[in-house]
């Protein structure tokens, strides 16, 4: 890792390393999706990072390189875990290159992995962002010719390692990736409905509603049946990451006597499968089975307890318990017209038979949950890919909860 400082109008300084709090410690970035960084921040915690900073779309935190095992394969909210190799100053495209070309990236992987750079900015002074993932191909390639005499090719669809530059208005920060593919991608393809809801997402969802495993959890619109899995791995102890591979593996400091450990405290962790109070519904009998195929395929069928069903019909499975759904919003008139219906029977469903919860309505419409016609109690800001969307919360006591 390293940070590069210069003068105006001085040469691009070599990439020099410069020692964090801890000799030891690499300097990482978990990105997230945006609204999640704070409870990121908390799990990453829990996982043994130090030097924990939140920012807006991820987190900043520090750990022996070994730490990037533990959290990538633990990690249920976090997108990608990015080790920095180096951050310099930079007042154009030539600084960028050169600053790119001096670190010596024989070190961090060999000559015979394919990579690909990835290119990220926020205010920065550049033209093309393009230009400068070119720019940084190129000098990774230069770095290796020069060290060693030839290159490594570029494959841009499935690289072994990916590079990951962010600039803003002043700093250009490498990274390499040490997830691979996105950490939501939990290495199962999974039968998805219209609008899949991805997996950190999901649990970011039971996150912020304070479900703990062992208290009854109900998802009455289940769709692809995200929220239950995640909810049912969580009850069980399952790592998400198990049985995928990841990028650190392709890395040269990759160890994989230390990772057989890791792996192995994890699977100790893991519980016997069984029923737990986690129920799941949906009005489509397809929609059912697609949920129930997800849930099969993973060895978790008899975790959860799931039912075709109108949500308007059901009644709490338990005296008390958590509701956390994502419903249909729809962008068609008709769509809407039908939800602007369901929506106050929603409302009037939870507040006649669900007293005692708490029922969490995640929404990227912010008209519809109007028509709930309860009083939120908590709405949180967060981001499904690039829509702005809100989680609502609604705690439910009998004859209360009116506007």
């Amino acid at each position: 890792m390293a940070t590069l400082t210069r003068k105006r109008g001085a040469a691009p300084a070599p990439a020099v390393p410069v020692e964090p709090k801890d000799p030891s410690a690499v300097q990482f970035f978990a990105t997230c999706p945006r609204g999640l960084a704070g409870a990121l921040a908390e799990e990453l915690a829990a996982l043994g990072a130090t030097e924990i900073k939140a920012g807006e779309a991820g987190v900043e935190f520090e750990g022996p390189f070994e730490l990037a095992y533990v959290v990538n394969l633990e990690s249920r909210l976090a997108t990608r875990i990015l080790a920095r190799v180096a951050k310099f100053d930079y007042r154009n495209e030539n600084d960028i290159y050169e600053g790119a070309r001096r670190i010596r990236w024989h070190a961090h992987f060999g000559v015979d992995r394919t990579f690909k750079v990835e290119t990220n900015s926020m205010k920065a002074p550049v033209k093309s962002i393009d230009f400068i993932t070119l720019k940084v191909k190129d000098a990774v390639a230069d770095a290796f010719r020069e060290a060693l005499g030839r290159r490594p090719d570029v494959s841009p669809r499935e690289p072994d390692v990916r590079v990951h530059v962010f600039l803003d208005a002043k700093w250009c920060t490498l990274y390499l990736d040490t997830s691979g593919e996105p950490l939501f991608k939990r290495g199962r393809r999974d039968k998805t409905g219209e609008a899949p809801l991805k997996k950190n997402l999901a649990a970011g969802l039971l996150r912020l509603s304070g479900w703990t495993p062992g208290q009854p959890l109900l998802d009455p619109m289940c769709g692809a049946g995200t929220i239950l899995i995640e909810a049912a791995e969580m009850s069980l102890g399952l790592a998400p990451g198990r049985g995928r591979p990841f990028g650190f593996e392709r890395l040269t400091r990759f160890d994989p006597v230390a990772w057989e450990k890791v792996k192995a405290a994890s699977e100790v962790r893991a519980q016997p499968v069984g029923p737990r109070p986690i129920y799941g519904s949906d009005l489509y009998g397809r929609t059912v089975d697609g949920a129930r195929a997800n849930l099969r395929d993973m060895g978790l069928e008899e975790v959860v307890t799931l039912k075709q069903a109108n949500t308007l019909e059901l009644s709490a499975p338990a005296p008390a318990g958590f509701l956390v759904t994502n419903p249909p919003y729809g962008v068609r008139l008709g769509e809407k017209e039908d939800l602007a219906k369901f929506y106050p029977e929603l409302g009037h469903l939870l507040k006649q038979k669900f007293a005692g919860w708490t029922a969490y309505i995640f929404s990227g419409d912010t008209d519809l949950p109007k028509l709930i016609r309860l009083s939120a109690t908590k709405r949180t800001v967060l981001y499904n890919g690039a829509i702005e969307c809100r989680l609502y919360e609604y705690r439910m006591v009998a004859g209360g909860n009116r506007p």
